[in-house]
């Protein structure tokens, strides 16, 4: 039997189209920072991508920086270093939602006594009313929210808009992690009110290796930025770009957002027919999240008597890729930091994420491989 991948919120296998623009884009010499032909021409490839990537997000090109990916970005733009026009003040406070990415919870440039989490309802949503207490708190302080669009382990969507709506108000800063969201949701400047958003191209169907930071507006600034050199990137982000990745990330976010309506419908279809055949398969299954909105294609789960990583490794014996939590810590399985926040009695979920090149009978054939697992693992441990 073929291999199942189910696993798109970890990585998204690549789209045809973002193949060929990346293999186009290495088939030609040339640097962007160069005068010569070859490099005028790997600088409009680089600046097209950049027209795109801003269009999509509703701002202007210039605002737009690339990165190697969304945990660089972040670690770029988490930092007390944040300019707001002619404001020099460093930030004092950064607030993160209590469920998001490593990238954040630990890539950050904030002082750890600068740093408070601010708790999530049990559903995996933002809690407002806890914001809204820390806002009060600190009413006298600069501070910074980073909260992420879309929660990469249960496909919660967060209160971004609300959110930013509140510590605007309060006159802060809000930094989103759009890469579970993009393609998915809405994810502009506009819909979210967001002042910075990052994510990366390999979430979307593009390359590994290419991601994006883009501002709102002209105005805001790093001034501590983390790779320095020869001033590419508007100054945000030196080094040679790098163009092939860059070219297959735009062609897949276009690709992305051009599908997002239909294929958002089409996945959420996919998933509750998996959620469906997964209580069938164990009536005693938990499902995560169910009651809050969520983005189409993503499941979190836990079977009582059966631990999400030793579930995730049969099936994977079986022939499909699923993963426990984030993909983010080297090929380990640790316990869930977003099911803690959420004061759920499990500490590990699998979760199922799917993606643009998702079938039915993908869906299908995890049903039958998920029976035929966890009935020889409870055959085992009846027997035992």
């Amino acid at each position: 039997m073929a291999r199942i991948y189910l696993d798109h919120n970890a990585t998204s296998p690549l789209r045809p189209e973002a193949r060929a623009a990346t293999l186009a884009a290495m088939e030609a010499p040339g640097n962007a920072s160069s005068v010569h032909a070859e490099g005028r021409a790997a600088k409009s490839t680089l600046e097209q991508a950049r027209v795109k990537i801003a269009k999509g997000l509703g701002t202007a090109a210039r605002n737009v920086a690339f990165t190697s990916g969304a945990t660089e970005a972040a670690n770029l733009v988490l930092t007390p270093m944040l300019q707001r026009g002619s404001e020099c003040a460093p930030m004092e406070v950064l607030l993160i939602g209590a469920g998001e990415h490593p990238a954040v919870l630990a890539g950050h440039r904030f002082a750890s006594e600068a740093v408070e989490r601010v708790a999530l309802t049990p559903e995996g949503a933002l809690s407002l009313p806890a914001l809204d207490a820390a806002l009060a708190r600190l009413a006298d302080k600069r501070l910074v929210l980073a909260l992420q669009a879309v929660n990469n382990e249960t496909g919660v969507i967060q209160p971004v808009r609300e959110a930013a709506e509140r510590v605007h108000a309060a006159g802060g800063l809000l930094i989103c992690d759009a890469t579970q969201a993009i393609g998915r949701i809405e994810t502009t400047f506009p819909s979210t009110g967001a002042d910075f958003l990052f994510f990366s191209s390999h979430k979307l169907g593009g390359p590994l290796g290419a991601g994006a930071l883009a501002a709102a507006q002209d105005g805001l600034h790093i001034s501590d930025v983390l790779v320095k050199g020869g001033g590419q990137e508007f100054g945000r982000r030196a080094g040679t770009e790098n163009i092939s990745a860059i070219a297959g990330f735009a062609t897949a976010f276009e690709a992305a957002l051009a599908a997002r309506l239909g294929e958002n419908a089409r996945l959420s279809g996919l998933r509750d027919a998996l959620e469906r055949r997964v209580a069938e398969i164990a009536p005693d299954a938990r499902f995560f999240s169910r009651g809050a909105p969520r983005v189409g294609g993503v499941s979190a789960f836990a079977m009582p008597g059966i631990p999400a990583h030793t579930l995730l490794m049969a099936l994977d014996l079986a022939g499909v890729a699923v993963s426990s939590g984030s993909a983010c810590s080297s090929g380990k399985v640790r316990e869930s930091h977003v099911l803690a926040a959420m004061r759920a009695e499990e500490k590990e979920a699998l979760r199922v994420s799917l993606g643009w090149s998702t079938r039915e009978e993908d869906v299908e054939q995890f049903g039958m491989v998920l029976a035929e697992v966890v009935d020889r693992i409870r055959s085992r441990r009846s027997v035992a």
